[in-house]
């Protein structure tokens, strides 16, 4: 790669891990990344919110660095354009998807492959620059997928069907592929069907006459001709007329048309995108729009997914919209309590984007404080968020009123703070699940634990405590018995923990081994991930 090619913007490495910390440093530094490691995520956070061009944060500790949330939540309410990759040293699906809705994008499993690691810097770094330059934000998998099919479709000049339900944003995935098209000089074109009669849409798309019918005065280009070279947006296509539908697919086919009371036809290079909120395909079949037109739009297709089914992705939308609003209004930054963020992130959002960001629009002016608090939140988003399905009981309806709004309001906040205690107790029943499986992991360990005797390098024989393989154990059970030597010699004295026999197991089977982790982890019978892990908990290098 020349350095030509070299990504934007610098890569920070957090120092937690310094063993990875330095590989991932090299890795990245051989594929001409600018790369540098820093102490704490403290310094990482100072250097990123002020705006520093930074392209990807790794967290070389994973989920286990101090002050992980609170970094995490500083850069969320910057609404700072950063990818972040952490390592881990275990993928729990609960914790995993816990800290996803925090801000990280990927997580590796320790040990990697470093090509893996410069593999999935590049992903991150090349989703994060099609974000700004479509300003399609999410790190859903739904909006993943929108993003990959909209960096696909940009380059052809192909018709494509973008399909979701209002407030989507279906008029922003049109532009994107607009603006990464080679068209991106040209005009792009909005057109709204449903705005229109059928006598009206045809002018507005072909263009008239003059005197073509009552009113045309003058000639009057139809945005076809206008948006020659450019991306014409059919917004709402779905609500096209009949007659309307055989002039557009003759367009679609032959790339000319005539005017609304013309004789002469118009060529035109026009690429279309046309959007729609109803099913097509079931239009079809019930006849309401023409099939020949459907399959000619439909070449290629994107969903635009509601906000209900990425809800990862409202807070994101959250701190965009607030800061958006802040720098239109010149009003300082305001954020947003966690408490009313869980409502509204279980909130059902009939209206979609657009709903989340009028609401976003209506707090910052109506907020008093510098945070919104769920007491900003209008009494119709509380009432719809669903919380006191999470009570073990339903509070007692009271008289309709000012009274009633109240015991609703109270009921939701009751609501969520149950179902944050509930989750805490979950979190906490995991942990203890994960003790039980260790204590028993190191019984069975302990099991295998034999004292056999070892030479020296000096020619002198003693005894040491080491691991042995089932098929060896017996035999070494029936060998004859050999002079006892002192506990301490072997490292082994009564009353030492679980812990600390298996520490010293591990110790001296990575010295029987000259260190190698593969061997070591063959001979203990463990995988070598969880002996990893159980020399990051005992501190052996």
């Amino acid at each position: 790669m020349s350095s030509a090619d070299a990504p934007p913007g610098v890569v920070l490495i957090s120092r937690y891990d310094p063993e990875y910390a330095v590989r991932v440093e090299r890795t990245l530094a051989a594929e001409e990344f600018e790369v540098e490691l820093v102490e704490s995520l403290r310094e990482i956070r100072d250097r990123v919110v002020p705006g520093e061009e930074v392209a990807l944060i790794v967290l070389t500790g994973g989920l286990a660095e101090p002050t992980t949330r609170d970094f995490l939540r500083a850069v969320e309410d910057a609404s700072i354009p950063v990818a972040v990759l952490a390592l881990v040293d275990e993928l729990d699906p609960v914790r995993i998807e816990r800290f996803r809705r925090s801000g990280i994008d990927e997580f590796l499993e320790k040990p990697f492959d470093p090509d893996e690691v410069a593999l999935i810097a590049r992903r991150l770094l090349a989703r994060e620059e099609l974000v700004g330059r479509t300003h399609i934000v999410g790190r859903s998998n739904a909006i993943k997928e929108v993003l990959e099919r909209v960096a696909q479709y940009a380059p052809v000049h192909s018709t494509v069907m973008v399909e979701g339900e209002s407030g989507t944003g279906k008029e922003l995935v049109a532009r994107a592929i607009h603006d990464l098209s080679p068209r991106s000089s040209e005009p792009f074109i909005p057109v709204n069907c449903a705005a229109l009669t059928e006598t009206l849409l045809e002018s507005e798309l072909f263009g008239h006459e003059k005197g073509a019918f009552t009113g045309a005065t003058s000639l009057r280009k139809g945005r076809f001709e206008i948006a020659d070279g450019g991306t014409l947006f059919l917004d709402e296509v779905g609500e096209m007329p009949h007659a309307t539908q055989v002039k557009l697919l003759r367009v679609l086919e032959e790339k000319e048309f005539m005017r609304v009371g013309g004789s002469n036809s118009i060529q035109v290079d026009v690429r279309v995108i046309a959007a729609t909120n109803k099913d097509l395909g079931e239009e079809v079949e019930e006849g309401g729009f023409r099939r020949d037109l459907f399959y000619r739009l439909n070449v290629l297709h994107v969903r635009m997914p509601p906000l209900r089914e990425r809800r990862e992705d409202v807070p994101l939308l959250i701190h965009h919209f607030v800061q958006r609003f802040c720098r239109e209004n010149d009003r300082d930054f305001v954020g947003i309590t966690d408490e009313a963020m869980e409502i509204l992130v279980n909130y059902d959002w009939p209206g979609n984007v657009r709903e989340l960001r009028n609401l976003v629009e209506s707090m910052l002016v109506l907020t008093p404080g510098s945070k919104i608090r769920p007491i900003d939140i209008p009494e119709e988003i509380y009432s719809r968020a669903g919380p006191e399905r999470l009570l073990p009981v339903t509070l007692r309806e009271v008289e309709e009123g000012e009274s009633g709004a109240s015991s609703r309001r109270i009921e939701a906040l009751l609501g969520w703070f149950y179902r944050d205690l509930k989750g805490e107790l979950d979190d906490l029943r995991r942990d203890n699940a994960e003790i039980r499986s260790m204590i028993a992991d190191s019984r069975r360990q302990i099991d295998w634990l034999q004292a056999v005797e070892v030479e020296t390098e000096e020619g002198s024989r003693s005894r040491a405590i080491v691991p042995v393989p089932p098929e060896v154990r017996e035999s070494v059970d029936s060998a004859p018995a050999r002079p006892e030597v002192e506990e301490e010699e072997a490292g082994f004295r009564v009353g030492m923990s679980l812990e600390e026999l298996e520490r010293l197991a591990i110790e001296r089977t990575l010295e029987s081994v000259d260190g190698n982790r593969r061997k070591a982890a063959e001979v203990l019978g463990i995988g070598e991930r969880t002996l990893y892990r159980k020399l990051k908990r005992y501190d052996l290098s």
